[in-house]
């Protein structure tokens, strides 16, 4: 998809929530708030989320004897956020609670 197609598509998501999966494997989740012509995404009222380390994720599995043992993915607020286009892995749109949809993905 051509830069002009893609802040189009974009387009129709300003002021909703998303959630952006990054190169680096962190994921933000945020309002959306604009794009331009490089794809580059601001995001308001923002947190970040990564996911637990390897040796976190191994404690965890050792203490509960459960290869699936769940972990918790570290977070903090990070408001207002540029995710620069060229490392937007994925976009997930989050239905709002209040229209009846269920949300996106859950992390």
């Amino acid at each position: 998809m051509d830069n002009a197609k893609a802040s189009f598509y974009l387009s129709q998501f300003i002021g909703k929530p998303l959630r952006i999966h990054t190169s680096d494997g962190r994921v933000f989740g945020g309002q959306m708030k604009c794009t331009d012509k490089d794809r580059n995404i601001i995001l308001a009222l923002t947190y970040e989320y990564r996911s637990p380390s390897a040796e976190v994720i191994r404690k965890a599995i050792e203490a509960s004897g459960n290869p699936s043992a769940p972990v918790n993915w570290n977070s903090r607020y990070v408001g207002l956020v540029v995710i620069p286009g060229e490392h937007v892995r994925k976009i997930e749109f989050e239905e709002s609670a209040y229209s009846g949809h269920k949300s996106g993905m859950v992390l």
